[in-house]
């Protein structure tokens, strides 16, 4: 079982976010917090295993508090949930610990895919977010030594399929339905396409597609 903190100054979009995750299978909210001097008290007091930061406002305190979390609870991932897009907040998050970042055109499926992504170990990022940092790198692609590109060959042809699937913006549903296999298991490859890649972030994963001409853009 999953367990889900929920942190949301604003009570209203708290329950939202705990009434998305209500009845999904392996997931729990253990905790809900609306008030910044509770949270270190309430994470101590529960199991969390994913905190979910709904961002308002984005702010030198806001990554502080990231930073504080990571060092007090470092087996506490954190997924953040803003609607400020801007690189400048995302990296600012990243760098302060957070391990996922959904944008505001996140819905119940994304969020729920971030939460098992989290928990299996990874990073995650919407697919909008994904795509803002990779025009940072898209230039130098050529160039980068990182990605070999016998490594695809490592990868069975159910798994390169998924890849190309994913990397072309379809969801975990779309790539079930298509394969005739759940959701589940699409997750499943997932995971065992980034350990056989040995990469760390969706980010990784869709410049390795890129590269390796899985990819379109």
């Amino acid at each position: 079982m999953i367990s889900v903190g929920i942190y949301d100054e604003h009570k209203i979009s708290q329950e939202g976010i705990g009434f998305l995750l209500k009845n999904i299978e392996d997931i729990e909210v253990a905790v809900t917090i609306s008030e910044r001097g509770n949270l270190n008290e309430k994470l101590k007091s529960a199991t969390v295993h994913i905190l979910i930061m709904n961002i308002h406002t984005f702010n030198t305190q806001t990554t502080n508090l990231i930073s504080q979390l990571t060092i007090n609870f470092p087996r506490i991932r954190i997924l953040a949930l803003s609607v400020h897009n801007e690189e400048d907040s995302i990296l600012k998050s990243i760098k302060a610990g957070a391990k996922g970042f959904l944008s505001k055109d996140t819905d119940k499926n994304e969020l729920v895919e971030a939460i098992y992504t989290l928990r299996n170990g990874h990073d995650y990022f919407s697919k909008s977010i994904t795509h803002l940092l990779l025009n940072k790198y898209i230039n130098n692609l050529k160039a980068e030594d990182g990605f070999s590109v016998t490594s695809i060959q490592n990868l069975s042809s159910r798994e390169l399929e998924i890849l190309k699937f994913w990397g072309n913006s379809f969801s975990n549903q779309e790539i079930a339905d298509k394969l005739f296999i759940s959701v589940r298991t699409v997750q499943s490859h997932k995971n065992h396409i980034m350990q056989k890649l040995n990469l760390k972030t969706i980010v990784d994963l869709v410049k390795f597609g890129i590269k390796n001409n899985l990819i379109e853009i």
